[in-house]
């Protein structure tokens, strides 16, 4: 018979959020607990949190899940940038603060996301690894809570919680904005933490407020329809419409100005589990976590993080499909078929060159779209684990989780999220901090003595820079030739909610 072995303690000493106070098995005995081990910055981290909010809502008298907060990146160690992650993503289980990977040694987690059952006698059982498991996690709690009924060892009753966005309401104007895109038109903003898109005028004049502000996945008019954490775009002048990286519903959507509508117009609304290059029909292909967008001629490039990838959209045909990467999570250069990524979450083009932030390498590489069609990393060292924050040449240069890149002038703008500063890269490799001191903040002024706070996406019209200052909920502008930041104000702008939108 196989030794049952018990699941060691809680540190009742560490950091908690979601709760008043920290929790532990002992107090927990007669539930199922699953304890996820997770870090902010993983795309498959994300995509298992809808899956453990549905079986915590299923099992909500019988199942406790508690997020086991073990940081790859420097940045995810502060307490303050883990708790806006749980507000981002709506996280409504405890989480413990992981210092040290002790929790994760103890376990002996060895890959992110993990998951450990405790049944309700404070035994493992269980430990699944990766994405995609709802339905046996289901099948097993559904066992375990009969065989304990059974046995008479099952604790049957809610637990309160005292969750990070009962104590920090998301009721500011702009709620975590993933991207921004400067046009001769306006400015659009994917305010992402509010489902939601937004066109302003850049005095803060809004022009258009696109989704409803509740999330979903509903086209039609544009105070009919709906999104979820919506992050890229692109536009196309010539005929007015937006195209738009419908990030959790893994689509793609169109916005139609002219006509005020919205409507799908790639993926199944379901995340695809296929990683390998693949393609089809844009509405008949599931697609995984499209974060960003550019549009080259009549096609449409896209970042595609969750299966590490950059794809491709015929406007024309309606075909898409895998351009580049063999969906491996790697930094490897070379042919379109042999190369790969880590989670590539902005992307920009000088018409010759895709520019990618492929986050997870904290590089910035290059694809070619013309002959040779060759992929190559122009800056970042290129390992998974290779971050930090040092301006330099090529291979030596290091960023961390950089998240938004836009090409102007023969230079990259890169926003280095998690250093909190916006760097300058020549396509030769060269690397240099121009805005940010590095510390997280919010403080306008010039060039350095500035402050952001994950930074994730960036554009830029004439002599303007505009950014996405995610986790600060605001839009900067730079003006290029003074590096002066400024923050912009929105006339009337508010959160879904809290007060009568314009009547646009």
């Amino acid at each position: 018979m196989i030794p049952r072995v018990r699941a060691p303690e809680l540190p009742q000493n560490y950091f908690w959020l979601n709760t008043e106070k920290p929790l532990s098995l002992k107090q927990l005995k007669g539930r199922v607990v699953i304890l996820d081990f997770w870090t902010y910055c993983c795309i498959n981290c994300l995509h298992i949190l809808p899956n453990l909010k549905y079986l915590e809502q299923k099992y909500k008298d019988s199942l406790t899940v508690i997020g086991v907060h073990s940081a790859k990146f420097d940045n995810e160690k502060e307490t303050e940038n883990i708790r806006q992650a749980i507000l981002r993503y709506d996280v409504e289980h405890p989480v413990i603060v992981d210092s040290n990977f002790r929790l994760w040694e103890e376990y002996a987690v060895r890959a992110w996301p993990t998951l450990i059952i405790i049944d309700p006698e404070g035994y493992v059982i269980g430990q699944i690894s990766g994405e995609g498991n709802r339905d046996t996690l289901d099948e097993l709690i559904q066992k375990v809570i009969q065989q304990h009924q059974d046995k008479g060892t099952i604790n049957f009753q809610e637990i309160s919680l005292t969750l990070e966005k009962q104590r920090q309401p998301l009721i500011t104007p702009l709620a975590f904005p993933g991207k921004v895109l400067a046009t001769p038109t306006g400015l659009f903003i994917a305010d992402s933490g509010h489902h939601r898109l937004i066109m302003s005028s850049f005095d803060g004049e809004i022009l258009h407020l696109i989704g409803t502000g509740k999330s979903g996945l509903t086209d039609g008019a544009f105070n009919e329809a709906q999104f979820f954490a919506p992050q890229g775009m692109a536009f196309d002048a010539e005929n007015e419409i937006l195209y738009v990286a419908d990030t959790e519903n893994h689509t793609l959507r169109r916005v139609d100005l002219k006509h005020q509508v919205v409507e799908a117009i790639a993926g199944t609304g379901e995340q695809s589990r296929n990683i390998h290059p693949n393609g089809g029909a844009g509405l008949e292909t599931a697609l995984n976590s499209p974060w960003d967008l550019v549009k080259v001629g009549n096609t449409l490039f896209i970042a595609m993080a969750g299966p590490h990838q950059i794809w491709q959209m015929d406007l024309e045909t309606g075909i898409i499909k895998t351009y580049a990467g063999t969906g491996a999570e790697a930094c490897i250069d070379g042919s379109l078929t042999e190369c790969a990524f880590a989670q590539p979450s902005g992307i920009s083009t000088d018409g010759n060159e895709l520019y990618i932030a492929d986050s997870e390498v904290s590089s910035i590489r290059g694809v070619g779209i013309v002959e040779p069609y060759q992929v190559r990393t122009v800056c970042g060292s290129g390992g998974l684990f290779g971050f930090g924050d040092v301006d330099a040449q090529g291979e030596d240069v290091r960023l961390q989780h950089c998240l938004g890149v836009e090409y102007a002038e023969n230079f990259l703008w890169v926003a280095d999220t998690y250093n909190h500063k916006i760097k300058l890269v020549s396509p030769s490799g060269n690397c240099q901090t121009v805005l940010g001191d590095g510390t997280s903040g919010l403080q306008n002024g010039q060039g350095k003595n500035t402050r952001f706070f994950e930074p994730s996406g960036l554009s830029v019209l004439s002599s303007h820079l505009y950014i996405a200052d995610t986790n600060n909920h605001a839009i900067r502008c730079v003006d290029l030739d003074t590096f002066e930041v400024t923050t912009l104000e929105f006339l009337g702008l508010c959160a879904p909610d809290v007060c009568i939108p314009p009547n646009l």
